[in-house]
């Protein structure tokens, strides 16, 4: 049996689950080229930030920053620019920087976990509207065997499509998760420095002035 006729049989709500279908397998593949396109390595990054500031290369910093892929070195350049300016609390443009880049990285990841529970729903509909026509039918004509096949397929294909969904939901959300954890390790890392460095200054500075 060809596809065409396959769908033919299914009726109105195999069309839908294929929709479905194909716009789950793009947003898939459009995250995981997204995730791929920023997966940096962070510990390098931060290793590379430490030794630019370390001799006051702020604006080199911000330049690397920019120069890199991903929402963990965006977290960062907020974080060195804020320093820059003088901000006390570097923390606030860190929340902001997280604040737009969480979100990006979400979108449409949410969507696979819907159709993942929507597509089962949709099947059991076409199986309700195949049994409708069973029994709507003249026992032993070509629509019982119609409407039988009508209600099996359509719920086959609705745990078809839903299965790989929710599969596919759950191993973005596990990169999701895993890029988050790198945004809060990276922020850690960068507030610390910034808060021993303005240390060391103040002492400089105290010892400055107690010498004066």
């Amino acid at each position: 049996m060809t596809f065409m006729e396959i769908m033919s049989k299914g009726g109105p709500v195999m069309w839908v689950i294929l929709a479905c279908g194909v716009i789950a397998l793009f947003v898939f593949f459009e995250k995981v080229i997204q995730f791929h396109r920023e997966e940096i390595n962070v510990r390098e990054l931060l290793h590379g930030l430490f030794n630019v500031l370390g001799r006051n290369g702020l604006v080199e910093a911000v330049t690397l920053c920019d120069n890199t892929p991903g929402p963990a070195a965006r977290l960062l350049g907020a974080a060195i620019t804020a320093y820059g300016r003088g901000d006390e609390d570097i923390s606030q443009a860190i929340d902001e920087a997280a604040l737009e880049e969480l979100p990006r990285l979400e979108r449409h990841v949410r969507m696979l976990g819907m159709l993942g529970f929507l597509l089962p729903l949709i099947g059991f509909m076409g199986t309700v509207l195949g049994m409708l026509e069973v029994f709507s039918s003249p026992a032993g004509g070509g629509e019982f065997s119609g409407g039988v096949y009508m209600a099996l397929i359509t719920t086959a294909a609705g745990l078809a499509v839903a299965i790989p969904c929710y599969l596919a939901h759950n191993y973005l959300v596990a990169r999701v998760n895993s890029i988050a954890l790198d945004m809060e390790k990276a922020a850690q890392e960068i507030t610390g420095f910034f808060d021993r460095r303005r240390a060391m200054e103040k002492k400089t500075d105290e010892h400055h002035v107690q010498q004066a």
